[in-house]
């Protein structure tokens, strides 16, 4: 490997290599995506679009590691984590994947800022410096004023702006969205993207978005499009 390739190569945040997925049941087989290969580069913001049914999803999902692919590979910051076991790979997702989910995914019995610190808490992070870190990200994403308050008692953009500063907690190499504004108005959808805009423009985040606003889209680095 030449110095060119071998610089390209740690440029690259994210390969997905030849990804297929087949659903088999007992009446039918559904082919939920087939031969799927692109290259997301470090601090590229990319979207991912399509129709509904189309396998957007379920690519977030094998990118995620929270499924795995019938034949292809994923390999993140150069890790393979196809390859890796069950319990290699809770640990490489812990650590590589921040994920932020249509829903919020938050537990709402828990203060704003525990939900921020779960991951660490999994990592093993000490609570000093979970609780430093936690506040600087709400900070940042302006809620720390609400960093005591039960998630529950927040508002749908209070709550997205938490998701993102639990997928910042650990400083992942990828940030994957899975239709972030979806649940939210027009208003404060375009706030929330704008905040993922900031991390990919100022703080060079990998982010991969799936979305199905082609105006969102249009304002990323790169839309990949999937077809039915």
């Amino acid at each position: 490997m030449n110095e060119n390739e071998s610089q390209n190569k740690n440029q690259i945040a994210l390969k997905v290599s030849n990804i297929s997925k087949v659903f088999v049941s007992k009446v039918e087989k559904l082919v939920a995506l087939r031969h799927i290969s692109f290259e997301v580069k470090k601090g590229e913001f990319v979207s991912i679009v399509g129709p509904s049914g189309s396998g957007k999803s379920t690519l977030l999902n094998i990118i995620g590691a929270l499924d795995r692919p019938t034949n292809g590979t994923v390999s993140i910051g150069g890790v393979n984590i196809s390859s890796l076991k069950d319990n290699e790979i809770a640990y490489m997702r812990n650590r590589l994947i921040g994920f932020i989910f249509q829903s919020y995914n938050l537990v709402h019995r828990m203060s704003v800022q525990k939900n921020v610190e779960l991951p660490a808490m999994v990592s093993g992070i000490n609570r000093s410096d979970r609780n430093r870190k936690s506040l600087a990200l709400l900070q940042a994403l302006g809620i720390k004023d609400k960093a005591k308050l039960k998630a529950s008692n927040l508002s749908g953009g209070q709550q997205q702006r938490v998701a993102i500063a639990r997928a910042l907690m650990n400083n992942p190499t990828l940030i994957l969205a899975d239709e972030p504004t979806g649940n939210l108005d027009t208003k404060t959808g375009a706030e929330v993207f704008d905040l993922l805009k900031n991390l990919s423009r100022k703080y060079r985040r990998t982010i991969v978005m799936v979305t199905h606003n082609p105006e969102l889209a249009e304002q990323t680095d790169r839309i990949i499009f999937i077809k039915d």
